[in-house]
């Protein structure tokens, strides 16, 4: 995954990173990854939905896995 990804904030979770300097706050920031990963395959999933009821086909830069 590159830097240029699009949907990734790198210098703001780099801070939060940094911030996490106790267990609570690590645990928070992995949820907060975690949530936002599922976020957008969800928006994903809802999109390719979208255009298939369109009748149109979408296709994929990654694979399933999402590398």
């Amino acid at each position: 995954m590159g830097k240029s990804d699009a949907g990734y904030d790198y210098d703001r979770y780099r801070r939060l990173l940094a911030e996490a300097d106790d267990e609570p706050k690590r645990m928070a920031f992995i949820d907060l990854l975690i949530e936002e990963k599922a976020r957008d395959k969800l928006a994903v999933q809802a999109m390719r939905a979208r255009l298939s009821g369109l009748g149109l086909k979408t296709s994929s830069r990654t694979d399933e896995s999402g590398h």
